[in-house]
């Protein structure tokens, strides 16, 4: 029985090793070439004028966020669509159902006015 988990444990390892690993690898090979225009803020390249410091509304990171829960809704519903024939009565309802939670909170935002570019 320990031997069926050997396979998730190995990918748990490795998941958690590559990050470090390649960060390290990143850190060892970086060239160091230290300098004032590397140090020197980047705008353009213009010299900023007055504070740098600009605080974004909320709307413009709830609207991206719509759009990605959406966007993995359709990848969702694209590979479901593919085995439609296959899958059968209780695959459909799930999907069902799965919609209808996204018609939800759909509905939610757009009543928040999540959907609203200001």
């Amino acid at each position: 029985m320990l031997h069926d988990y050997a396979n998730i444990g190995m990918l748990l390892v490795i998941a958690l090793l590559f990050p470090f690993l390649a960060l390290g690898a990143s850190y060892i090979i970086q060239p160091r070439r230290p300098g004032v225009e590397k140090s020197m803020p980047y705008e353009c390249g213009v010299d900023t004028v007055g504070t740098t410091w600009v605080q974004f509304r909320i709307s413009y990171f709830l609207y991206a966020l719509i759009f990605v829960v959406f966007d993995v809704e359709t990848i969702f519903l694209y590979l479901w669509a593919i085995k439609f024939q296959q899958l059968g009565l209780a695959a459909f309802i799930e999907m069902f159902v799965f919609m209808m939670v996204l018609v939800i909170g759909l509905g939610y935002a757009w009543n928040k006015g999540g959907l609203e570019w200001k």
